[in-house]
């Protein structure tokens, strides 16, 4: 079961660890448009053309990792390039550096304010709903303290947890926080008996060479699509 919910993650964490997010009809489920823009479907085969409508408003995107389903005229699904999907199996020795702490209600402007800038498109007002955040904070060039660098939580059931949201404003780039975030989320849930995955983009060769380094596995590259459903 582990590979077949590993090449079909929204749809397992919906069924899951996310249920009470969860939007579904029939075979289709989705997250809330504020929590995150994703969808997916139980099979490439699942008859969910109608369910989806229902859950789609017109001009609406959504995004499909892993399965796209087969639709009637009136759906634009564009599929992009490969992501890469990787796992990590052991512990990583965790850098030295600044306090991490965890993100709460609190700090939801300033972890909206640095996706924003660094991380846009798929981080929502309520996406940290989905998981735990944890960030560093540090002064900037004026002196005021910002949140410098976060990692979380995102799609996942019992045995496995996406790590995800991997950012850093750019005036704190090149201090290993994303690397010391990273290393301890995997650390902890690896603790917790949940095997660490994630996803990137083959042209994001600075992180591809990161999680390398820390000992992330390849797996089979993962499709990744959007789909929009068209105005009547």
């Amino acid at each position: 079961m582990t590979e077949q919910q590993l090449d079909n993650p929204i749809w397992f964490a919906l069924r899951s660890n996310h249920r009470a997010l969860a939007l579904c009809v029939g075979d289709a489920a989705r997250y809330p448009p504020a929590v995150a823009p994703f969808l997916a479907v139980a099979s490439t085969d699942a008859d969910v053309a109608e369910s989806i409508a229902s859950l789609l408003a017109p001009d609406e995107t959504v995004y499909l990792l892993g399965v796209a389903p087969a639709l009637p005229e009136g759906w634009s699904l564009n599929a992009y390039a490969l992501l890469a999907q990787m796992i990590c199996t052991a512990p990583i020795a965790v850098a030295d550096g600044p306090e991490v702490i965890e993100l709460s209600e609190a700090h939801r402007a300033d972890v909206l304010e640095l996706t924003a800038l660094v991380y846009p498109h798929y981080f929502r007002p309520r996406t940290m709903e989905m998981g735990r955040y944890f960030g560093i904070y540090e002064l900037d060039r004026s002196g005021d303290l910002r949140l410098a660098a976060m990692a979380g939580e995102r799609m996942g059931w019992d045995t496995h947890q996406e790590i995800s949201a991997i950012c850093t404003h750019p005036d704190f780039n090149g201090r290993g926080y994303a690397r010391r975030l990273t290393a301890m989320l995997t650390n902890d849930n690896l603790a917790r008996g949940r095997t660490p995955f994630l996803h990137a983009s083959h042209e994001n060769h600075r992180a591809l060479r990161m999680y390398e380094q820390l000992g992330y596995a390849y797996r089979p590259d993962i499709g990744f699509w959007s789909l929009r459903r068209a105005a009547r």
